[in-house]
């Protein structure tokens, strides 16, 4: 069972690295990597020895010289084993110059060579790097918003807890967990779940393998499963909004935190893209994605920029 777990780590790598090099090919991101500057700085930390965390920065050329710029803080998809920071660099891009924000774009560790709730760490420490040094990265503190997809939307999520627990979530005037990875539903009985779920469930099972360090003494932690923080955790959640897609494999999930986060009055909006599948707004000229973009925009602009 273990070599089937970390092969499946390794193939989701490779697979990971295959899909986003076509994201290149699209005219939008190509016009949008023209229209923004990319700069690297590195976040030291040393939860998990002393490690600097690399985090790309994308800034809007339009907004270059601007000391008050809104911060997009974004966690990387893979399911937190696989996929790179500098893969998501077309769709941030694109996503700067729409939206009028900073981008920082933080390559995070991965398992199974970092454990949870280490690699939610990373992000967490990037969040409070970007506030205690705004005036120098040209941000505004109090228009930071943090999000990721998938299993970023995981470390996204991680973080508000993270946050929640010190006190500190008056950091971050926004949170977009996008498609995010939330409990652990996918261990559940497969025949009460949508197809996309059931497709997916016994890969993601892997994959919370590899994430955490002993699964079983972690299963009641809201570092490891998000959607299992108390009710006075998610009271102090920053203002959210829930991303989804009509036939997700994490839509389940997402909804039952919803409907939590809506009791503890900390939901913004929940946002279901109809007829759209997991990671689709990756494809710049579907229908579906164009909804997308522009929902951010108004999203951002009522809920960040105002």
């Amino acid at each position: 069972a273990v070599v089937s777990t970390q092969s499946t780590g390794k193939v989701y790598r490779k697979c990971m690295s295959y899909s986003r090099k076509d994201l290149l090919e699209y005219p939008e991101y190509q016009e949008a990597a023209q229209e923004v500057e990319t700069k690297e700085i590195a976040v030291p930390t040393s939860h998990d020895t002393d490690f600097k965390v690399p985090v790309f920065v994308y800034t809007p050329k339009s907004l270059t010289g601007c000391s008050k710029n809104a911060a997009y803080i974004y966690a990387h998809g893979g399911g937190a084993i696989a996929g790179t920071a500098a893969g998501s660099k077309p769709i941030l891009d694109f996503t700067a110059v729409q939206c009028g924000v900073v981008v920082f774009n933080v390559d995070y560790r991965l398992a199974p060579e970092t454990k949870c709730p280490n690699n939610v760490k990373d992000f967490y420490e990037v969040v409070k790097f970007v506030s205690c040094n705004a005036e120098r990265l040209g941000v505004d503190p109090d228009k930071i918003c943090i999000a990721g997809d998938s299993g970023g939307g995981y470390i996204c999520l991680g973080a508000m807890v993270l946050l929640a627990q010190r006190d500190e979530s008056h950091l971050v005037k926004l949170a977009i967990p996008s498609e995010p990875m939330v409990d652990d539903y996918s261990f559940g009985d497969p025949l009460c779940m949508t197809i996309e779920e059931r497709m997916d469930h016994l890969k993601r099972r892997k994959a919370y393998q590899l994430i955490a360090s002993d699964l079983e003494s972690q299963k009641t932690s809201p570092l490891m499963f998000p959607g299992k923080a108390s009710e006075e955790i998610l009271s102090k959640f920053p203002p959210t909004i829930l991303d989804s897609r009509e036939f997700d494999m994490f839509a389940t999930e997402t909804s039952r935190l919803a409907n939590r986060l809506r009791r503890a009055g900390k939901l913004l909006e929940l946002i279901v893209i109809p007829g759209a599948v997991h990671a689709s707004p990756m494809i710049p000229h579907l229908n579906s994605s164009k909804l997308w973009i522009d929902t951010m925009k108004i999203c951002v602009r009522e809920y960040l920029l105002h």
